[in-house]
């Protein structure tokens, strides 16, 4: 039998185009007005959505909310720790 090669660089342009293919969202919940930051939203039969989020690490599902798509700027900057300030 016969090993086939793949040719480095079309590995290194596939690993680039999938690593570019995240999306990211920011989630409002209307009755507490809280945000939330994600990257992946998971809905349920009933209407309502599951998702991580980023900034505090925990599972959150709500009933009602409004998803944003962001851009991965905004999504970096709302969920980097904040800096301490130098006293």
């Amino acid at each position: 039998m016969e090993a086939t090669r793949v040719n480095p660089w079309v590995a290194c342009g596939l690993i680039a185009v999938l690593a570019g293919c995240t999306t990211y969202y920011k989630v409002n919940d209307p009755a507490g007005s809280k945000l939330y930051y994600t990257t992946d939203i998971d809905q349920t039969k009933a209407g309502a959505i599951t998702f991580k989020d980023e900034k505090s690490g925990s599972t959150v599902t709500l009933q009602s909310s409004e998803v944003k798509e962001i851009s991965e700027e905004e999504f970096k900057a709302a969920v980097k720790p904040e800096e301490k300030k130098a006293k």
